[in-house]
């Protein structure tokens, strides 16, 4: 009975713990979620600045889900880009014109600019607004170095881009016309003049004006009809987290080019200078990270072989005797495989000279020099072991008449001479053979 009694006490005891430690949990749980889940209305805000590469396009499909998990009844995305690649512009607009929420894509501010790329992606949007001062247009495609394509080709990505954003302005009712003329023509308008000709819905100085203006406002979404009512609405900015800023910053052309080549200079170290370790493990992973990076970036694999040739040709510079050719060689590779090394003329999207000179003049001098260590390591004298002791001068500690012992290198050694060699005389050694050092006499001074 007692131990039933102790029993049911303790079982008790146990559950009141338990509920406690679910209390505990469910309030520390509902303390860390933000306040927008629980059913707050807001706007969310999200600020694009850079080429339009996969890393923002990531992170607009991000804050996309973000917004509508969290309940925003509208999405603001300022933007800000020179342009980028078709993919990404193509994975933004899926983004932007399947939401079920509305989203405003507001150039600003002032300076801003919606080129190329981010044409298209303005005319997407549910509501296009500009700020004061800021343009768009030039949307036509080009190539590495900014060059027109040859004809043929030209007219298909032509065609194909005047398609698909007529179709785009279309659904959006606005100037189909003025779009084309965008893409083939390279033709740009300022705010005022895009309101004008209906590329755009409204002008608005910042995001406060535009958000006063927009009170009020219907809009078609994917899911029907929504009347915008923003007055009093918190706004929320969607921050980029640790994945968005690794994932935008290796899609960087530069940071890409600059991976690549430490990833083989590590592996060219390693490979000259074997059991070093760290270089070659540093050397891997930047190099996976680089072509993670050629991936997602429109790469030109002819270029990333001539900087692989002229890491060959640097490496071979070490066991071939080519006074220089095979460097020369290298460098020639290096430089013309990054030049060609990106297909785009978009600014923000292709190699900066002020990157490419420097790091292909440190990388050549740097391969130039780590085969000149090598090499003079291969040629230089044994400096340990029996062959570390030929040439070194002994001082003879016993008479030798032919045998007795000298002293070198910090030990007493047994040699041998063809001459007699008094204690304290200076030898040289000629030859080591089953631990006897062979010397021969060189004067007679005492020590």
């Amino acid at each position: 009975m007692q131990f039933a009694a102790k029993l049911e006490v303790s079982t008790k005891k146990l559950n009141l713990l338990t509920v406690l430690a679910g209390s505990v949990l469910i309030v520390l749980l509902l303390c860390s979620l933000p306040l927008s889940l629980a059913g707050d209305k807001h706007i969310k805000i999200l600020r694009i600045e850079e080429s339009i590469n996969p890393g923002t396009a990531a992170f607009l499909a991000r804050g996309a889900k973000q917004a509508v998990e969290e309940d925003a009844v509208l999405l603001v995305v300022e933007l800000d880009t020179p342009g980028g690649l078709v993919t990404s512009m193509r994975t933004m607009i899926k983004t932007i014109m399947n939401a079920p929420i509305p989203v405003v894509v507001f150039v600003s501010p002032s300076g801003a600019q919606a080129a190329s790329a981010g044409v298209f992606v303005v005319m997407a949007a549910d509501i296009a607004a500009m700020a004061p001062g800021t343009n768009i247009g030039a949307a036509h495609p080009v190539v590495a170095g900014g060059k027109d394509m040859d004809e043929t080709m030209d007219t298909k990505v032509v065609n194909d881009l005047v398609a698909f954003i007529k179709s785009i302005a279309t659904k959006r009712s606005r100037n189909a016309e003025w779009a084309e003329e965008a893409v083939r023509k390279s033709v740009s308008i300022t705010a005022e003049e895009a309101l004008k000709l209906n590329v755009i819905d409204l002008v608005a100085k910042d995001v406060d004006d535009l958000l006063v203006k927009l009170e009020g406002w219907s809009v078609q979404t994917k899911e029907g009809e929504k009347k915008l009512a923003l007055k009093g609405l918190p706004a929320e900015t969607v921050e980029e987290n640790l994945r968005d800023k690794i994932l935008k910053t290796i899609s960087n052309p530069n940071i890409a080019y600059l991976l690549m080549l430490i990833g083989m200079a590590g592996l060219y170290f390693e490979l000259s200078h074997p059991g070093v370790i760290f270089p070659g493990v540093i050397g891997g992973i930047a190099l996976i990270l680089a072509f993670y990076a050629f991936q997602t970036l429109s790469v030109n694999y002819a270029g990333v072989l001539l900087i692989l040739l002229g890491a060959v040709l640097f490496l071979l510079e070490i066991k071939v005797t080519s006074y220089g050719m095979l460097s020369v060689g290298g460098i020639i590779c290096l430089t013309l495989g990054s030049i060609m090394l990106f297909n785009t003329g978009t600014p923000g999207l292709r190699i900066s000279w002020s990157v490419l000179i420097p790091a292909v003049l440190v990388i050549s001098g740097f391969f130039m020099t780590v085969a000149f260590l090598a090499v003079r390591a291969h040629m230089a004298r044994p400096r340990t072991g029996y062959q570390g002791l030929i040439g070194k001068i002994a001082v003879a500690k016993e008479p030798l008449a032919p045998d007795g012992k000298v002293f070198v290198h910090g030990e007493l050694w047994n040699a041998t001479s063809e001459d007699v060699v008094p204690v304290g005389s200076k030898v040289e050694v000629i030859e080591v053979e089953n631990l006897w050092l062979k010397v021969r006499k060189i004067g007679d001074t005492k020590q």
